[in-house]
């Protein structure tokens, strides 16, 4: 495949062009908007051969990004963090039009997480649930987006659940909530922790990365699925199946 790599020279965005390149795909295009030596600044800089885009810029870019993969009609995998709720329906409009894969957190690990909290927010009903997420000093966005992703799951099976952004003060812990607790600290690549508690037991569901490559590892699987994909909005959970 031919891959645009928008967001080129970020920390994701340089992981995400060796492991292309590691591939046997073409790295088509590194885009980013601080420029440098074979670096195009816009993604409407470049006009040349491109099968998908790969974005690991920032989500206020969302409209330039979307409106360039519908002009050209390019599968998106969008695969960085932080959308308000208006730009993720830029992404949801775009996905009208060409196959956009959004996750935010592109490991194969956490999706296989989210699923399998989802299944124990369904069998343990009446439990508490907390989730930890530690990241590095320099993220910006609190909580972690696959903090939400899990929250969310949880959701799915408890439609009534409340979340609770840390806590402070004298408020009694209310059966329905879903406490979420932000660390940043030192250059912790990313720890996501799902805690089920009743009176008797308590089950803990964990994922610890390791290295920032998975995360270009599983943008990769993710570009070579939306490939193949009509239009629509996918997730991990898509790439998973059944």
């Amino acid at each position: 495949m031919n891959i645009i790599v928008n967001g080129a020279l970020g920390r994701m965005g340089q992981h995400m062009c060796r492991v292309i390149e590691a591939s046997g795909d073409t790295l088509a295009a590194a885009v980013d908007r601080a420029g440098g030596e074979g670096v195009y600044t816009a993604l409407t800089d470049y006009t040349g051969p491109a099968d998908v885009v790969i974005d690991f810029s920032n989500h206020a870019g969302a409209r330039e990004l979307v409106d360039y993969c519908v002009a050209r009609k390019l599968p998106l995998v969008a695969a960085t963090t932080g959308y308000t709720p208006e730009e993720f329906a830029i992404l949801e409009e775009g996905a009208k039009s060409v196959p956009v894969f959004q996750s935010y957190n592109m490991s194969v690990g956490v999706a296989l997480l989210a699923r399998l909290v989802k299944q124990a927010a369904a069998i343990f009903g009446g439990c508490d649930v907390e989730i930890i997420e530690a990241h590095h000093n320099r993220k910006a966005d609190a909580p972690s987006g696959t903090a939400l992703l899990l929250a969310d799951a949880v959701k799915e099976k408890r439609p009534d659940a409340e979340y609770v952004f840390g806590r402070s003060g004298q408020h009694k812990r209310q059966p329905n909530e879903i406490g979420i607790h932000a660390l940043r600290m030192g250059n912790v690549v990313g720890e996501h922790e799902v805690i089920f508690a009743t009176d008797s037991q308590t089950i803990s569901l964990k994922h610890q990365a390791h290295d920032r490559a998975l995360f270009a590892e599983g943008a990769l699987t993710a570009a070579n699925f939306a490939a193949k994909q009509a239009p629509g909005l996918y997730h991990m959970d898509d790439l998973l199946g059944p």
